[in-house]
């Protein structure tokens, strides 16, 4: 059997065109033929090879690949220095090139990986190796800005700080600055719930100058910035088969699917996409509070191989022979098969209030209503709403939210209770006749299942910053694959922020760099319902 054969490992390294030595781990079985490669290019040392949600790389290599687990330049035991992202092109192209001539190699390559990891994929897919055969990215960014650092134009504040820690601790353990490490060590298992500005982000300042988060925070709108560094504008010409990974909490889906919908578009090869109920880690059958059952257990490192043998080495496979959208439907905690990711047989449910939304809930009812709501909800920046789980907060999934959409500053309507299994699929859009008293605030909105008895759970978000009095104020939602049982009841909260997911708006707009808690202003906003101003969540069903 496959999984018998003995595998060994070996360390050795490659030389850039610049002289710069990077490291790689190569594990490979015993064998007379040669075989294609599996590349993984990450920052996190080498050792770790994305185990967090992945088989170890002994396992992919005894499935007869020669696999290289490759630290990229300025990580782990590579040398150079690292800059996000910005060598990922050339150090792509020349990795590529180095492990199709590597001993037992039959100079076919083929990328796997998550994260960053995924985007050393994409960026080495730029530079057209012509090794390169098929690419596995997992929960990436097509867009840097939109589907990354920041969420309609919200910094997705704790995401990033807490990469940006990670980031600056290993810099610090490289360069042997002990001091430095345990600082943004302990930073790390302690991320601020106040303002960053505290001593927590001097501390980032001070140890890690050169970190990436300042850029970010420096360039809050899309320009040339995030143009250069975005797959987005690097890969319009590229065409490689692709199995695409995501997950419904995953604070980077929305790079997942904008990538399969644009290669699905353009491809003339095979397109895969998988989204399964997990987020960014880990990926089994419990996340949040809930349990998704044995069905939601990862079988990507399965898919993968018989990905990988079909694109590599020629061997179809039955998993294969599915539709290509395969989509875990929460509720019934089962997969679900498309052809095209769905995005028709609307469902339109309206708001509708006496104004007191946010003491005893307004209604989520499905036709227009011509009587006029107002409902009043004010912003305190000393006590913001909290985030719990979701696709921004650190953790993610979905949580019983019952206590906290008793707060009076989060504005909440409910469905009657549902006739029928209602099943939700695909895109979430929402229209809100929305105004303040300033001249910018935050929305954040959130999609739960609610039981008889009162418990209430999360499956779909999103968050926008607002800068103008334009309405409707429009706010898509993160996809979702949900079930929501007969009996239960849809409901909507909305609130004016979601901390420390996001950056607090201080109601004039600025980031968290730009303004001092002093500085920030109590926010009233008036949410409009009925009539000329029809707030409303717009989903997506399946077809019958």
């Amino acid at each position: 059997m496959k999984g018998k054969l003995q595998v060994k490992k070996e360390t050795t390294f490659m030389e850039t065109h610049d002289g710069v030595r990077l490291e790689a781990d190569i594990y490979r079985r015993e064998s007379e033929e040669n075989l294609p490669v599996l590349l993984m290019r990450q920052p996190y040392g080498k050792a770790i090879a994305s185990t967090v949600v992945y088989a170890h790389p002994s396992w992919y290599a005894a499935q007869g690949f020669l696999v290289v687990i490759q630290d990229v330049r300025g990580r782990g035991t590579s040398e150079g220095e690292f800059k996000l992202f910005s060598h990922e092109i050339e150090d792509g192209l020349e990795t590529v090139n180095w492990v199709a001539q590597l001993p037992g190699s039959n100079g076919k390559v083929g990328m796997y990986g998550f994260s960053y990891q995924g985007m050393t994929q994409l960026y080495a897919a730029c530079s057209h190796p012509t090794a390169l055969k098929t690419i596995c990215p997992a929960m990436i960014a097509y867009d840097l800005y939109t589907d990354w650092a920041y969420e309609n134009g919200a910094f997705c504040l704790q995401a990033n700080l807490a990469w940006a820690i990670q980031l600056a601790a290993e810099t610090a353990r490289r360069q042997s600055d002990i001091l430095a490490y345990n600082i943004l060590a302990y930073a790390a298992q302690n991320l601020p719930l106040s303002h960053p500005s505290n001593q927590f982000i001097e501390n980032l300042r001070k140890y890690a100058p050169s970190n990436f988060y300042y850029e970010w925070l420096n360039h809050p709108h899309p320009g040339e910035y995030w143009a250069k560094l975005s797959p987005k504008n690097l890969m319009q010409d590229v065409d490689l088969p692709m199995l695409h990974i995501g997950g419904w909490f995953d604070p980077y889906l929305r790079g997942t699917i904008n990538l399969y919908q644009e290669m699905k578009t353009r491809s003339k090869l095979g397109q895969k996409l998988i989204i399964g109920p997990w987020g960014h880690l880990p990926w089994g059958h419990k996340l949040g509070e809930i349990d998704y059952g044995e069905a939601a257990i990862s079988q990507i490192d399965i898919l993968q191989v018989n990905w990988f043998n079909k694109y590599l080495k020629g061997i179809d496979t039955e998993l294969l022979d599915k539709p290509p959208v395969a989509l875990f439907e929460m509720g019934s905690n089962q997969w679900q098969y498309f052809e095209n990711f769905p995005h028709n047989n609307q469902q339109t449910y309206y708001l509708a209030s006496n104004g007191l939304a946010s003491i005893q809930a307004g209604e989520l009812i499905t036709q227009k209503n011509t009587e006029i709501g107002e409902d009043k909800l004010v912003h305190d920046p000393w006590r913001p709403v909290p985030s719990l789980g979701g696709h921004g907060a650190i953790p993610a999934g979905s949580f019983d939210r019952s206590r906290l959409d008793c707060r009076s500053d989060i504005l909440t309507y409910i469905s009657p209770n549902l006739p029928e299994d209602l099943h939700i699929v695909g895109e979430v859009k929402a229209e809100f006749y929305c105004v303040a008293d300033s001249p910018s605030f935050d929305l954040c909105a959130i999609l739960s299942e609610m039981y008889p008895d009162g418990r209430v759970y999360n499956f779909s978000q999103g968050y926008v910053r607002v800068n103008s009095d334009k309405l409707p104020v429009k706010l898509s939602l993160q996809p979702t694959c949900m079930r929501l049982s007969q009996g239960n009841r849809l409901c909507l909260s909305l609130s004016a922020a979601c901390f420390p997911a996001y950056a607090v708006n201080p109601g004039t707009g600025q980031f968290p760099e730009e303004n001092d808690l002093i500085e920030r202003k109590i926010i009233t906003l008036t949410l409009h319902s009925g009539g000329d101003h029809p707030s409303q969540i717009r989903v997506w069903k399946p077809n019958p």
